[in-house]
């Protein structure tokens, strides 16, 4: 193992791998980059070089990005989802230690470096709240549309209350710190850079607060809509349980209860023909009618059957045609025990005739349509040459 010694020897790294790195990063959810997919991108002396510096990091036949430098590119990018609420803590306290050290010191010099790192904290303060903020808003809608599980789904959406209660409690800690805490710092500390910096700090914690109102009303009105379809998923299992022991009518009043519904959903919708006047029919929209009219008329009449030719002998004599079926019961099987994605086995798998690449998509959408229930259909697409597919994996 070897490890980066400078910047300079990272950045350089870094760069000679840049269009790996960059497709990884891409794929860094779906977790199923090949080795060999890699090196077709990049050398694999190269590749050696970035697991032995720890910048890239393989599992058997796959390889990712190593956690240190994936979470460095997503925070830079601000992509990441995580809700980090020690991180803001943690920032406060080094900003309430740094003013401590500010006012005991007395060498300029030092003062000037206590000063900047608390600028440096603040600042983070600021950003990481609100992106903590919008990365919760997105997590809680993304959760409540995606999840399938209602117990989960009521789990992680308390869960993301909690983490909104934890960041209202770390705005209003700043917001002390700016204001009461620390009076002493922020009226004797004459920096302008300073003054910006808490200007700035201050509209980022007022936005974040009225975000987290709008947030805690949306958490309540997803809460109580999923533990609606709950509730009536629950029951529509009870019903379903007793229609299968044939002991609805008996255990519930349904029957009494539908008896009593008069509602109009399922009869078909009257229509009133309207005659038309002699006047319109002579006019052009009138003539225009009349022509759509007798267009759908003339599609209603049946052709006339042609009389076929007289069949030869030789084509009443017995035929046979072999042809080999795909059977997909096997196929499913065999990709049960593959451990691989679908679109990459259906692609690889050893068929018993040629397969074109048509075909072989064609034998993908049959196996998510049949097999759907005993697949995982993920929300992650890849792409290969020419069509785009979604990632698919066995329960």
């Amino acid at each position: 193992m070897s490890y980066i010694l400078s910047i300079k020897e990272l950045i350089n790294t870094l760069t000679q791998a840049k269009d790996l790195l960059v497709e990884l990063f891409e794929k860094r959810k779906s977790f199923l980059y090949k080795y060999d997919d890699a090196a077709e991108v990049l050398s694999e002396d190269k590749i050696d070089v970035l697991i032995n510096k720890h910048i890239l990091r393989r599992n058997g036949p796959y390889i990712e990005i190593d956690d240190q430098y994936q979470q460095f590119f997503e925070q830079v990018l601000e992509v990441n989802e995580e809700i980090n609420t020690s991180y803001i803590n943690e920032n406060i306290q080094q900003v309430k230690q740094y003013i401590s050290f500010y006012l005991q010191e007395n060498n300029d010099h030092r003062r000037y470096t206590y000063l900047k790192q608390i600028k440096a904290s603040l600042r983070k303060i600021g950003r990481i709240t609100l992106r903590n903020v919008i990365d919760l808003n997105r997590n809680i809608e993304n959760t409540f549309k995606t999840e399938p599980n209602y117990t989960i789904k009521i789990a992680k959406l308390e869960a993301f209350d909690e983490k909104r209660r934890t960041v209202y409690i770390l705005i209003e800690q700043t917001e002390r710190l700016a204001s009461d805490e620390e009076i002493i710092f922020f009226t004797t500390a004459l920096d302008e850079e300073l003054k910006q910096v808490v200007a700035l700090l201050r509209s980022q914690l007022t936005e974040s607060r009225h975000n987290l109102i709008e947030t805690q009303k949306q958490i309540i009105e997803y809460l109580n809509q999923v533990k609606h379809q709950s509730s009536i998923q629950e029951k529509i299992k009870q019903i379903k349980y007793l229609k299968d022991q044939f002991e609805l009518k008996a255990k519930t009043n349904l029957a009494h209860l539908l008896q009593q519904k008069n509602d109009l959903v399922f009869e078909s919708r009257p229509s009133y023909p309207l005659k038309l006047s002699l006047e319109y029919l002579h006019t052009d929209e009138g003539r225009i009618q009349i022509e759509k009219v007798f267009a759908k008329i003339k599609q209603g009449k049946k052709a006339t059957m042609q009389v076929a030719e007289v069949l030869a002998s030789k084509d009443l004599l017995p035929q046979t045609e072999d042809e080999v079926f795909i059977d997909l019961e096997q196929l499913k099987r065999g990709f049960a025990a593959s451990g691989r994605h679908l679109h990459n086995f259906i692609m690889d798998y050893n068929y018993p005739r040629p397969v074109s690449y048509a075909e072989k998509i064609t034998i993908f959408c049959q196996m998510v349509s049949v097999y759907e229930q005993e697949l995982n259909i993920k929300d992650v697409y890849q792409k290969d040459e020419i069509v785009e597919y979604a990632m698919v994996v066995n329960k």
